[in-house]
């Protein structure tokens, strides 16, 4: 299992989680962040803004399924046929264990095949 912890732009969100729906990727947590890459933030007229509004989309996916997941995520928040600063950053962690809450039932790694 791998986590998958996507920052994107908020106006991207709606349609990568559309398509993660349509494509059978249900399960996911979706936080308001805010932070700057290598631009450092933007500049408006004299306004400098040190962080920008994003969002973080996270899920937890079958290994095998990373590479499929991976690429709707960056095709769907990707601005324009080249992308733009500011479209985001997409993390990959590997899962050792998750937990249902409910029932206390337990799923590893090595479980998920």
């Amino acid at each position: 299992m791998i986590m998958i912890r996507a920052i994107i732009r908020p106006e991207r969100t709606e349609a990568v989680m559309e398509k993660l729906m349509a494509e059978g990727y249900p399960a996911v947590t979706r936080i308001n962040v805010s932070g700057r890459g290598k631009q450092r933030g933007i500049k408006i007229g004299n306004v400098t803004y040190d962080e920008v509004p994003k969002e973080m989309l996270m899920m937890v996916v079958k290994a095998s399924d990373k590479e499929f997941v991976l690429k709707l995520i960056m095709e769907v928040a990707r601005t324009g046929s080249k992308g733009a600063f500011g479209d985001g950053k997409i993390f990959i962690s590997p899962v050792d264990e998750v937990y249902t809450v409910s029932s206390g039932i337990k799923l590893t790694a090595a479980e998920e095949q």
